[in-house]
């Protein structure tokens, strides 16, 4: 007996086919009429985006190790979302983008998503419209927006509707920015409008294996005949270290829990504060691992020029340790993050001297300027730690602009209305300092450790303040140098060995009185002393007591803080 032969098949035996009546529980069934034909109708209009979809499209996505639309809007809740503008035409017109209303954490929050299964996610005159709609509804009821990017750009055959679709959108998105914060994911791959579009949100989130940029390497090669990779044209790896991307991560789920913290940090909008979070970690709680970090890099060999990470300061303040650092894979010198402190969410804008001194340069101005700005729309309070040498001097940082990326940065800071602490963990000088959120500048308060070293110059200084002893010092040296010579000749040494040895002794005599005064400028100007006597310091707090007095501080401010969207003059930056 011969074996029936078996076809592969993608049909589940276990899934059968949904069988859907639109009858009242309890009623008698009766023939089926124009009323059930037209509910059969709607059902299956509903459904189209999802069950008229292949399975090998969705076996495609899967393949390239990304999900549906629909498998992305699982992860963000596990709620049903509410689906809108359901624009489903004979051909699926609109259906490659989903928009919809979800409820995160209990708040609402406006989402859109590109569906790549169908006509690979592209954008026409239809869904560019319904997408302005959702984000003008989204500005409207004061609602964030999340954006789930993977678009092939606009629709070709659709011919300039898809580049009006596009404008549309550009346009609602801008009208909205300051209004309400938008989150937006890049998967998959994507060019023209399709990066344009999400890089007007406030934060854009890039996973791995994914591209997005003004062209593809395709258009590179036939235009400037450059041979060059998706990851090495506008890869995660390209754009966090530009800044374009703010967070890298590894996988699409990665970067979906990533908009879930993110989004826990902001408030809904212009309006309103930051979500507050009750904690039980104590605002008396001391700081002691402060202490020691502290008390191990000023007490080792390199003294007080030891560098050590600011994140540590951050993490120690903030409840439970718990604070979210953005772009932190750019400008090191520099830490910009949020966090919370006794529930309150609070922005820290840290120097960081474990990376070039925490010297400010073009790419640490701007990435300071643009958190702050963020923070200062939306009602978040901020902490400045300031331990900086200053600016980074030199031709390549003139010759990109550093007057131009400090000039923003400053005027970032004098524009704050947000309540705001400055802290002096040590280094202060010059520029860095006057710019960087002192009482000048428009701070609420000003704190400084007992490490600080406020000044107009480091070191360097004695050169001025000391000028007439150093002068009186090197100009000694040539004498000292043809005694001390003509003794070792007299002594029976040769004549160039004798001056040799006399100019060796002359040049460590002088370096060991340089260093003297060094010791001496340090202690006399380098200090908190000046600061706290003119009022620059409102008062000295020990590293035990950071989280204490941040905290208390920061309440008493918050609690005369009333939100409010910006008014007044908006003034031009970069």
């Amino acid at each position: 007996m011969s074996k029936k032969a078996v076809k592969p098949s993608l049909q589940n035996p276990f899934d059968p086919p949904e069988k859907v009546e639109f009858m009242i529980p309890g009623e008698i069934s009766r023939e089926a009429g124009p009323y059930e034909e037209a509910m059969q109708a709607g059902h299956e209009l509903i459904q189209r985006p999802i069950k008229s979809v292949q399975v090998g499209q969705i076996e495609k996505q899967h393949f390239k190790k990304r999900m549906t639309v629909w498998e992305r809007l699982r992860v963000l809740t596990e709620a049903q979302p509410n689906i809108l503008f359901q624009n489903w035409g004979k051909n699926l017109d609109g259906a490659s983008l989903v928009t919809g209303i979800l409820t995160i954490d209990g708040r609402d929050v406006a989402v859109y998503g590109h569906d790549f299964t169908v006509r690979a996610g592209s954008i026409d005159a239809t869904n560019g419209q319904k997408l302005a709609r959702l984000m003008y509804m989204a500005g409207e009821k004061g609602i964030p927006l999340i954006g789930m990017n993977d678009s092939a750009g606009a629709f070709v055959p659709a011919g300039v509707g898809g580049l009006d679709g596009y404008a549309e959108a550009f346009t609602a998105l801008r009208k909205i920015s300051g209004v309400v914060p938008s989150i937006m994911c890049m998967f998959g791959f994507n060019a023209g409008g399709g990066s344009y579009l999400p890089r007007q949100g406030s934060f854009v989130i890039q996973p791995t294996d994914t591209f997005f940029g003004l062209t593809g390497p395709g258009v590179v090669k036939s235009v400037l005949g450059e041979d060059i990779t998706p990851e090495e044209l506008g890869g995660p790896k390209v754009h966090g270290q530009s800044g374009v991307a703010d967070l890298t991560v590894g996988d699409e789920v990665a970067a979906l829990r990533t908009v879930l913290r993110l989004h826990s940090y902001l408030p809904d909008n212009n309006s309103v504060m930051a979500p507050y979070q009750e904690t039980s970690d104590p605002l008396e709680r001391k700081t002691w691992e402060i202490n020691t970090l502290l008390k191990k890099a000023f007490n080792s060999p390199t003294g007080f020029n030891t560098p050590f990470d600011v994140s540590i300061i951050i993490q120690q303040v903030c409840d439970h340790g718990d604070y979210f650092e953005i772009q932190p894979e750019r400008a090191r010198e520099v830490v910009t993050a949020f966090g919370r402190l006794g529930g309150h969410v609070v922005g820290f804008v840290a120097n960081n001297s474990a990376v070039a001194s925490g010297q400010i340069d073009c790419d640490s101005a701007l990435k300071i300027s643009r958190f702050v700005r963020f923070c200062n729309i939306y009602n978040i309070p901020l902490i400045f730690m300031e331990d900086t040498t200053g600016f980074l001097p030199g031709r390549e940082q003139e010759a990109r602009g550093i007057v131009q990326a400090g000039r923003s940065m400053l005027d970032s800071i004098v524009d704050v209305r947000t309540p705001r602490i400055l802290l002096i963990l040590r280094n202060a000088f010059g520029g860095a300092y006057a710019s960087y959120n002192n009482y000048p500048t428009g701070a609420d308060l000003v704190l400084a450790l007992p490490t600080t070293r406020l000044a107009v110059m480091g070191p360097a200084g004695k050169e001025f303040v000391y000028k007439d002893e150093l002068r009186k010092i090197r100009s000694a040296v040539p004498g000292m140098i043809k005694a001390a010579t003509q003794e070792r000749v007299a002594a029976g040494m040769n004549g160039d060995e004798a001056k040799k040895d006399a100019e060796k002794a002359a040049a460590d005599w002088l370096k060991a009185q340089e260093a003297a005064l060094n010791q001496r400028y340090e202690k006399e100007l380098m200090n908190p002393r000046e600061g706290l006597a003119l009022g620059s310091i409102s008062s000295i707090v020990m590293p035990t007591d950071l989280r204490k007095v941040l905290g208390e501080n920061l309440a008493f401010f918050l609690r005369h803080y009333k939100p409010s969207p910006m008014g007044g003059v908006q003034r031009e930056f970069h």
